[in-house]
């Protein structure tokens, strides 16, 4: 893995770094130097979906970087409309042939969509999938307790992490401890709350100055210590080593409440709740 990035054994035995790099709408060929940029400082896992159309991107990445491919850890989502299973194997197959791969290290299926009531034929789709090769590790996205639950009970295969919504103003207790009970890794997306617009800068630039750390470090390092895999985005070679510049210092068990204290009940960016949003 990427130096100085502590790692953590999904419940399947497959290994992932603590944090990684978010690829949402990095295309074409600055997309692609990106992400090359963001492997040769030492990002190891990198996250991608079918849905934002940069498969192609993140693997001409993968191919441009002098990192074997066996030392990456390449995701991508299944999305909502392609949730049948026969649909989800092709779609499997045309992510790989997007990114020219020969499999994915963990594919994911992108939002539960109850309404529809199919993500438990997608999920076989991933368990035969990973089955013949084409993955590594199966996992799922913004996907509810009672979700995984089914899922499980009627395949008998338990998701090695869930993806979901977790910043600072929505942190997510109550999942994060089901995971955790569960032996299902923690993914965060958005770990700043898009673009950090709303963050409470007070409180968290106070603990920042404290460590002579950013506002983003102090972030990311928050997330470490829930024990959740950030997966932050940046385009910028200067943020992508800031990122990554978090193994340094500790927060103590007061900065950590604090942070943890700025949730609220309507924290959702989007109010996409997972028992009602529907992605397609």
């Amino acid at each position: 893995m990427g130096k100085s990035i502590p790692e953590i054994t999904l419940n399947d035995g497959i290994t992932l770094p603590v944090i990684g790099l978010g690829t949402y709408k990095l295309k074409g060929n600055e997309g692609a130097n990106s992400i090359q940029s963001a492997i040769d400082i030492g990002y190891r896992l990198i996250d991608s979906a079918y849905n934002y159309e940069n498969e192609g991107t993140v693997g001409e990445a993968v191919r441009r970087s002098s990192v074997p491919r066996e030392e990456l850890r390449i995701t991508s989502k299944l999305p909502g409309r392609y949730q049948s299973y026969d649909k989800a194997v092709t779609t499997i197959q045309e992510s790989l042939y997007r990114a020219n791969l020969d499999y994915y290290d963990l594919y994911l299926i992108h939002w539960p969509n109850p309404k529809q009531d199919t993500y438990v034929e997608a999920w076989q789709a991933l368990i035969d999938a990973k089955k013949s090769g084409l993955i590594r590790s199966i996992g799922v996205c913004n996907f509810l307790p009672e979700h995984i639950e089914r899922l499980e009970k009627e395949t008998g295969v338990k998701p090695s992490i869930n993806q979901i919504e977790l910043h600072p103003f929505f942190n997510q207790a109550e999942q994060r401890r089901w995971h955790d009970e569960n032996n299902i890794a923690t993914e965060s997306w958005s770990p700043f709350t898009r673009g950090m617009k709303d963050i409470n800068i007070d409180t968290i630039q106070t603990i920042a100055e404290h460590h002579n750390k950013t506002i983003s470090q102090v972030i990311l390092r928050w997330h470490y210590q829930l024990g959740a895999i950030a997966i932050p985005k940046s385009a910028s070679p200067e943020r992508q080593h800031e990122n990554l510049s978090i193994f340094d210092f500790s927060l103590d068990d007061t900065e950590m409440s604090m942070i943890s204290g700025l949730t609220r009940p309507d924290g959702r960016i989007n109010n996409q709740d997972p028992a009602t949003y529907e992605e397609f």
